[in-house]
């Protein structure tokens, strides 16, 4: 294991650390070895069924396409909303829809903005009370934007409802890298990122088959039902997933996927192992439900708020933050002009350029199996090259995929509305990007969670404020924009950032390692590093 010193004044970075450089496969035999190491007690979840914690991703990726079904899903009734708040329509017409995009706009930026709260206290105090408290007021709050009748009570339910539903977007990750292990995490992580895109497209089309009969606010009921029912399933069947291990523990080069753990060193005690009588017992359902079951780091709450800001200046993690800022906001671009587009291109009602939006849903559902299970396995391809040594840049290959499906997406949407061309091609644009979504931004954000394991949840939060204000701001300028430039050009220019960002994979594929181990000595990283208590053995 690499170990990393510090000077006297640094004692946050942890000597544990490894940077993703691990042994995945033993040297005799190439079978998997379990990274972390599982321990013997029984609360462990990496000692849970795996049937029980594919139940919990699922249920967490549920948790996280109901983050984004209110997010995004109400814009495809804009202009039912305006008249309902402002009038029929008349000479401000158009900036009262100018106005009524800021309920959108806000909730797009506390989304992500709102997890520098969330973020310190999930990984100080545990994952189950910020699911919990977030989730419920969530489904308040939702209540209230459904029966707001003024403009600023609709706008003041509206940021709240995006502080709230943003915990679900970091939750999510921290959650998945607690139950899983290295050589699954990719799978897992492409069903959660996939739930992150299909929050749009599922929520622009449901939203808009709820409004072919049915009023706006229908949406927010619908949501609040879905939304509450996530919250009651998560008391009673989501346990903490938080757990704290051992160095002793994490000194082992772990065992092999096909043994069972027997005695292994508790991750509360480096001395002891578990056997027979003195091994801890396992924690009874009731207990389970408790909101809260302790502190899990000592490093302060002011720590965890700042560090997400400094990590920017690590390469990696600039990178894939511009990776997620750039496919998330693009799509962002499309959702807040796809309704005006398609009205007056093709003369679609609202329902059914939202019904558009089913190509944007199944090409998140292909990417699941592209940014993930493809993901695996062109790292494990990797791996057993390097003679079963793991780094984490051995998945970047797989961003090819999603390097070509970006741009494709933007210039078939942008060339179709531009050209007037069959409404099919636009729409095939809206899949392609949708599908790079989810399946670029798996690959880098997995990469960076396999890298920066300890803080995994700060650089998590790095990516999604980022990528909030970035999305607020193209939110604003994507109508100028194309009014300027016309759709061709401005999609045309989308496309080409796309394709520059994601293309740097290739020199962090031969580079990454170098720049990881050297960044990590910066002076400013004295700040960014951890505590002892925050490795987990990766």
């Amino acid at each position: 294991m690499v170990n990393i010193t510090t000077d006297r004044d640094t004692k946050e970075i942890g000597r544990g650390t490894t940077l993703g450089n691990l042994r995945l496969r033993n040297v005799e035999t190439n079978e998997v070895i379990l990274i972390p190491t599982p321990t013997g007690d029984p609360n462990d979840p990496l000692n849970w069924s795996k049937a029980y914690r594919t139940y919990l991703a699922l249920l967490v990726s549920f948790a996280m396409f109901l983050c984004n079904f209110l997010a995004a899903g109400p814009t495809v009734a804009i202009v039912d909303i305006t008249k309902d708040l402002y009038g029929p329509p008349g000479p401000a017409f158009t900036s009262e829809i100018a106005k009524v995009a800021y309920f959108f706009t806000t909730t797009a930026l506390l989304q992500g903005t709102g997890n520098l709260i969330w973020m310190p206290l999930l990984i100080k105090y545990g994952r189950r009370p910020v699911y919990i408290v977030s989730f419920a007021c969530y489904t308040g709050v939702a209540a209230w934007c459904g029966g707001a009748t003024s403009y600023g009570s609709e706008l003041a339910g509206r940021i709240m409802l995006g502080f709230f539903a943003g915990a679900g977007e970091c939750i999510g990750p921290v959650t998945i890298s607690d139950i899983f292990f290295l050589h699954e995490r990719g799978t897992f992580m492409a069903i959660y990122t996939a739930a992150l895109s299909a929050g749009v497209s599922g929520g622009i089309i449901l939203s808009g088959l709820i409004t072919i009969h049915l009023s706006w606010r229908y949406i927010y009921w619908v949501a609040v039902a879905m939304i509450g029912a996530s919250t009651f399933l998560v008391f009673l069947t989501m346990p903490e997933t938080a757990f704290v291990r051992s160095s002793a523990s994490m000194a082992t080069e772990g065992v092999l996927e096909h043994q069972k753990v027997t005695t292994v060193e508790s991750p509360l005690t480096t001395s002891s192992t578990f056997s027979g009588q003195n091994q801890p017992p396992k924690e009874t359902y009731l207990r389970s439900l408790n909101l809260v079951h302790g502190k899990y780091t000592d490093e302060s709450l002011v720590r965890m708020f700042f560090r997400p800001i400094v990590l920017l200046i690590l390469p990696p993690v600039l990178w894939a933050t511009l990776v997620m800022a750039v496919t998330i906001g693009f799509l962002v671009a499309i959702s807040s002009n796809f309704a005006t587009a398609f009205s007056n291109r093709y003369g679609f009602l609202p329902y059914q350029s939202g019904l558009c939006f089913i190509s944007g849903l199944v090409g998140t559902m292909i990417s699941i199996f592209f940014g993930g299970r493809v993901s695996d396995m062109v790292a494990d391809f990797f791996t057993k090259r390097n003679g079963g040594i793991r780094e984490p840049e051995m998945r970047l290959p797989a961003m090819t995929i999603g390097l070509f499906a970006a741009p494709l997406g933007l210039l078939l949407y942008g060339v179709g509305i531009n050209n007037k061309l069959h409404w099919i091609v636009p729409t095939l644009g809206l899949g392609f990007v949708s599908f790079a979504v989810a399946q670029a931004t798996n690959v880098s954000l997995t990469y960076i969670v396999d890298a920066y394991r300890p803080i995994s949840g700060e650089t998590i939060v790095t990516q999604l404020a980022f990528k909030s204000c970035f999305g607020f701001l193209l939110s604003f300028y994507t109508n100028p924009w194309v009014n300027e430039s016309g759709y061709s050009h401005a999609f045309g220019a989308m496309a080409g950032i796309s394709a520059a960002v994601q293309i740097l994979w290739i020199p962090l594929f031969f580079l990454g390692k170098q720049i990881r181990r050297q960044t990590i000595d910066w002076k400013v990283m004295t700040f960014v590093g951890w505590s002892p208590d925050r490795e987990v053995g990766e």
